[in-house]
């Protein structure tokens, strides 16, 4: 209200024809809101309601039984960041408002998603074009990192469509799309094999096509999200050609500069770059395509250093952060491993934590289980977008606090050995968990889970030399767990009825519903026959339940019957909290499913293989210990 009497006293001040402009510009205001208003409430159609922001009208393309598919969010996914900026802000610029859903009911002719510069222009902003592309499985990914942009008001961004059905699913989201022709499967490729290289093949194709057109392009993998405007970081640099993110997992600055070109040995990720339209980067992104287009055997990632490296350096002057590259002429920057995130220096090391940075993106490199894995990763930093029944699943939920003695985290030097017995501590808890969420029909919300070691591909000495990683850490769940088997589909003849699984960080995630939060029982594990401790459903105050150690399973289902209308029972422990399954048909089962859960640790130096197996039932074998097959025949998971 300050404001208004601000500007109130300023129009009473000024001289008439000052007072006249204002009114004649309040005039205006007013009659263009009376359109603007007219327009939206008189249309019927269902795509104007804005209760289902991220909802999927009409179908013409493709077959409305398989673009339903595609995740359905809610209005109430809004509350994880800000509303989009206004229409009429959005307009101002020259840019369509992303979200908003078409008015019309026809989709229009495929030909009109082609890629031309007139397409890109109508996106353009500040001569910066923002894109990522993909096919129908990355759908909720494409969605969460346009989600990302426009909560931090960025609008100049186009997604490229490698399949039909994702061209017309995004169209009727309100999200900006072109069709890059490449009739690709909706199905999610896997990394590494023929699909994922031609996936790569069409990065470089489409860098080569947009360059030309004259604008900046900064391009992004799908499986990352964005934390913070680039825009101005990236502008900090005009007179680099290309700024890449880096596999760099030591630092070699410690504030928010460029990392030092000469000491970056990891390869440069073109998961996110961003390309100038110079006369050396077009000429790069010309031979880069023409190198994968020649042999699809090669990975875009690899053929993109080979060219980059094949001449690199000297600075391009003693104070500049940039390096020619390529041909001599091409000036290169390798943006920041602590701010502009890989999987580990973001999940593993917190780089960005410890020296106090704030981060801009967050890449799922480094990273476990595929696709699931790359979902999980997201969902534990509280970055995935997902729908309002993620958090309201039928059932309700189990979890517990795992209790970790201060010895198995701190206590001796950290070996194969301590990080084994800290895993199998809590591997023992979390495979009772799944017990007894099997039992109740509830979906479990697993625990930190703290390693001592980390996880790579290759041998190494616990963690990485250089690196800012702390001992003990609190690891990613794919470094110790197979998340993708974890969410699988298995027969239920042969494996029993499926396990639901949450990520640790669930109940802090702000798009938790309240009504979820409120509806609490703590479950307090004791000693049947001491005190007020015996099977029974009355709470010993509210929303506190004394339960017995030990119990069977029918106790576990006749007390838990009486609190299923409950969404959230949380165990005070899982030491001894259930004293195991009474018919023994299913207890095979169970065993038969989460076996397949844990992975593997890799890797042990001067051996062959190197990786060791986890195994969910290592305390029934009292000679079990951490070691690495001795044998190729002994070469295979403990089930």
């Amino acid at each position: 209200m300050g404001g208004w009497r601000n500007w109130y006293q300023e129009v009473v001040n000024s001289k008439p024809l000052f007072l006249t402009i204002y009114t004649t510009v309040i005039v205006g205001i007013v009659v263009s809101s009376f359109y603007v208003f007219s327009a939206v409430y008189s249309s019927s159609s269902p795509s104007t309601d804005s209760s289902n922001w991220l909802s999927s009208p009409p179908l013409s393309i493709a077959d409305s039984s398989n673009i339903n598919q595609a995740p359905n969010f809610s209005q109430h996914t809004m509350t994880m960041g800000t509303m989009p900026p206004p229409a009429s802000q959005l307009q101002s610029t020259g840019l369509k408002p992303i979200w908003e859903v078409p008015k019309t009911k026809k989709m229009p002719p495929l030909k009109t998603f082609q890629l031309s510069k007139e397409l890109v222009e109508q996106r353009v902003k500040d001569n910066v074009i923002i894109m990522t592309f993909g096919n129908f499985a990355f759908m909720d990914f494409i969605l969460t990192w346009v989600k990302h942009l426009t909560d931090l008001g960025i609008s100049n961004l186009l997604i490229g469509a490698m399949d039909t059905k994702l061209v017309e699913a995004l169209y009727w989201k309100g999200v900006p799309v072109f069709d890059m022709g490449s009739h690709l499967s909706t199905i999610d490729v896997g990394w590494g094999s023929p699909t994922f290289h031609k996936m790569g093949r069409e990065k470089a194709i489409l860098i080569d096509s947009v360059l030309p057109f004259g604008y900046e392009l900064l391009m992004c993998d799908t499986d990352m999200v964005w934390l913070k405007n680039p825009l101005p970081y990236l502008a900090r640099y005009p007179d680099a050609d290309i700024l890449t993110s880096s596999d760099q997992v030591v630092p070699t600055v410690v504030d928010d500069r460029l990392d030092i070109w000469q000491q970056v040995a990891a390869s440069y990720n073109v998961g996110i770059f961003h390309w100038r339209p110079t006369d050396s980067a077009k000429k790069l992104a010309k031979e880069w395509k023409e190198m994968l287009l020649a042999d699809d055997k090669i990975w875009d990632q690899n053929g993109f250093n080979d060219l980059i490296r094949r001449q690199l350096g000297p600075s391009v002057d003693g104070d500049s952060e940039l390096a020619y590259a390529y041909d001599g002429n091409l000036k290169l920057g390798v943006l920041p491993a602590s701010i502009f995130c890989s999987g580990h220096t973001y999940f593993v090391q917190a780089m960005y934590q410890q020296l106090r940075l704030e981060p801009y993106a967050v890449h799922t490199t480094f990273q476990y289980a595929g696709t699931e894995g790359k979902r999980h990763r997201l969902r534990e930093g509280m970055f995935f977008y997902d729908p309002p029944e993620y958090y309201d699943a039928p059932g309700g939920f189990l979890s517990f606090k795992p209790s970790i003695p201060k010895s198995l985290l701190l206590d001796g030097k950290h070996t194969v050995e301590s990080h084994f017995s800290l895993i199998n501590y809590q591997i023992k808890q979390i495979r009772t968990a799944l017990a007894i969420a099997s039992l109740l029909n509830r979906t479990l919300v697993m625990p930190p889970l703290w390693c001592r070691l980390d996880r790579l591909w290759f041998p190494h000495p616990g963690v990485l030399v250089g690196s800012l990683t702390r001992q003990p850490f609190i690891c990613p769940l794919d470094h110790v767990f197979e998340v993708n088997t974890m969410l699988k589909e298995l027969a239920p003849e042969e494996f029993g009825h499926g396990i639901r699984i949450r990520e640790y960080s669930f109940f802090d995630n702000p798009s938790m519903p309240q009504q979820v939060k409120d509806s609490w029982l703590e479950v307090q594990l004791c000693q049947e026959g001491t005190g007020d401790c015996h099977a029974s459903s009355n709470t010993t105050q509210l929303g506190v339940l004394k339960f017995p150690k030990h119990s069977s399973e029918e106790t576990l289902k006749t007390v838990f019957s009486s609190f299923k209308d409950v969404k959230v029972v949380q165990f005070s422990s899982m030491q001894d909290a259930f004293q195991g399954f009474t018919d023994k048909t299913i207890e095979e089962k169970f065993k038969r499913r989460v076996k397949r859960y844990v992975g593997i640790w890799c890797c042990v130096d001067n051996h062959t293989p190197g990786h060791i197996y986890y195994d969910m039932y290592w305390d029934e074998k009292p000679d079990w210990k951490p070691l690495p097959p001795q044998t190729p025949e002994d070469d295979h998971p403990p089930w």
